[in-house]
């Protein structure tokens, strides 16, 4: 098997677990979001860890942790991820997977404001056009539909803000997630205990499924991450671009088609602009690695 055909596959792994994350999300309904939050935390820090310790990196830790820049940048980073972790998981319980949906495909249009706005990064005219398109979904669904979609903005912020504070922290994604998770971890294992302690947590005392999945949401957490590593490495990232449109796909396909949530018209004419700027954004960034790859082998051949 090449390396490109091994790196669709792990980023067809990656996206697909991903994609199906409200499913196994919705298993847990029966406990409380944030308690889930803590859950996937401190059982992600645990099979992380092992897992660095299995690849030999935990010096790579704590070296990483000795710098101070870095350290406070994962602090951010952790916060974010929290966050979004948490208004993910609300927005399962509270049946708006449409929101989480529109919420991830509008990250990378987000990413590319984030870059202009704090890495001074110039926007192509098309880039402009897919940002501006982006906008006009939204202000329309908050227009028409009288809801502003502020999970999916949240989502697509917090994700997008996360993107930016790991890029300047120039940490690789296996050892940043288990540094942000080890962090959380001693408050989140606080919080866990703090509620066996008064009888309200779901976990133990709870049902047989829950007791199975809470502690398998840290693994599921880490496992599409590793996937995720494994196709970073070998494909461009223009490929990665166009895989990462498979999980909020698969989120509009279960938020309408297996739980029933209405698409109205209104609906339709935001996630049209939001995919006709995604579209933009896509042909441009081909557009322009073509032109790249172009330049890199005339020089080459001179």
């Amino acid at each position: 098997m090449n390396v490109t055909r091994q790196g669709v596959l792990y980023g067809l792994a990656a996206y697909l677990i991903w994609g199906s994350f409200p499913i196994f999300f919705k298993l847990l309904e029966n406990a409380a979001p944030l308690e889930i939050v803590c859950h996937r935390i401190c059982w992600s820090a645990l099979f992380l860890i092992v897992i660095v310790s299995i690849r030999k990196q935990l010096g790579l830790l704590w070296l990483i942790t000795r710098e101070g820049k870095i350290l406070l940048t994962l602090c951010g980073s952790t916060l974010l991820i929290a966050t979004n972790w948490l208004v993910f998981l609300y927005a399962i319980q509270r049946g708006e997977v449409l929101q989480s949906s529109l919420g991830y495909f509008m990250t990378p249009l987000i990413s590319v404001l984030l870059g202009y706005l704090f890495l001074r990064e110039r926007l192509s005219l098309w880039q402009q056009i897919s940002v501006l398109s982006a906008a006009i979904g939204v202000l329309n669904l908050t227009f028409h539909q009288g809801q502003f979609p502020w999970i999916s903005l949240v989502l697509a912020s917090s994700f997008g803000l996360y993107g930016l504070l790991r890029k300047m922290a120039k940490v690789d994604a296996m050892t940043g997630l288990t540094i942000e998770t080890a962090l959380l971890a001693p408050i989140s294992a606080g919080y866990l205990i703090f509620l066996g302690a008064h009888h309200q947590a779901t976990f133990i005392s709870g049902s047989l499924q829950l007791n199975l999945l809470l502690p398998l949401s840290g693994v599921v957490t880490a496992i599409p991450l590793l996937f995720f590593v494994g196709a970073a490495k070998r494909l461009r990232l223009a490929t990665i671009g166009f895989l990462q449109y498979i999980t909020p796909s698969l989120h509009f396909v279960i938020a309408v088609g297996l739980y029933g949530e209405p698409f109205t018209s209104n609906h339709l004419v935001s996630f049209l602009f939001i995919w006709f700027g995604l579209g933009v954004y896509s042909g441009d960034t081909i557009w322009k690695n073509r032109g790249t790859h172009r330049k890199s082998d005339a020089e080459q051949t001179a």
